[in-house]
């Protein structure tokens, strides 16, 4: 059974509050303080996988940083997670100084291959890396997903839905439409 370092960080903000820091044999784990992180905030490294932190992280309550399964996170200098934020490296996330995350933004260089035998439940994966270059400002409920690569000084707007390459300099959005159906003598009719 693998045996697991635990270590809590307090941190002074309005008392004394916990933030929970968890290496598995074998993990490892670089940073470069100051950090700061909120209570319910969960950092989780398993055995052969790797985390770098620049200098100046801030995470607030319920964000996650998890790094599994041989997986490399590298975060750069002034690196901020609001509330809810999921950040899961099974492959390679890489990224830059200066990016922001909106509330519960979620960020997956994996997603479960519904095609191997045995389903989802088979619990085999999808892998490729992630790259978010610097000055990167992501809004609210995005989620980002594996083989991404956002260039430096980019928006992405609340909850986008974003894979594939974005050069420097973007504003990444996905438009909707709402579409209301009436219901008129059991018989719907679609108006937009």
């Amino acid at each position: 059974m693998n045996k697991y370092i635990k270590a809590v960080f307090c941190v002074p903000l309005a008392g004394i509050k916990y933030a929970i820091l968890k290496i598995e044999n074998g993990g490892r784990f670089h940073a470069a303080f100051p950090a700061i992180m909120s209570p319910m905030t969960e950092v989780t490294v398993d055995g052969k996988s790797e985390l770098r932190i620049a200098k100046k992280l801030k995470m607030h309550n319920g964000a996650k940083i998890r790094v599994r399964k041989g997986g490399k996170l590298e975060i750069g200098k002034n690196f901020g997670m609001s509330n809810g934020c999921v950040v899961t490296a099974y492959d390679h996330i890489k990224i830059g100084d200066n990016v922001m995350l909106g509330p519960n933004v979620l960020i997956y260089d994996q997603d479960h291959d519904y095609q191997a035998e045995g389903g989802v439940s088979a619990m085999k994966f999808k892998t490729a890396p992630i790259t978010i270059g610097n000055n990167v400002w992501i809004g609210a409920n995005a989620l980002i997903l594996r083989g991404t690569t956002i260039g430096d000084n980019t928006v992405v707007g609340g909850g986008t839905v974003v894979k594939g390459d974005f050069p420097a300099n973007s504003v990444i959005i996905q438009k909707r439409t709402t579409e209301v159906r009436q219901q008129h003598n059991g018989i719907n009719q679609s108006t937009t």
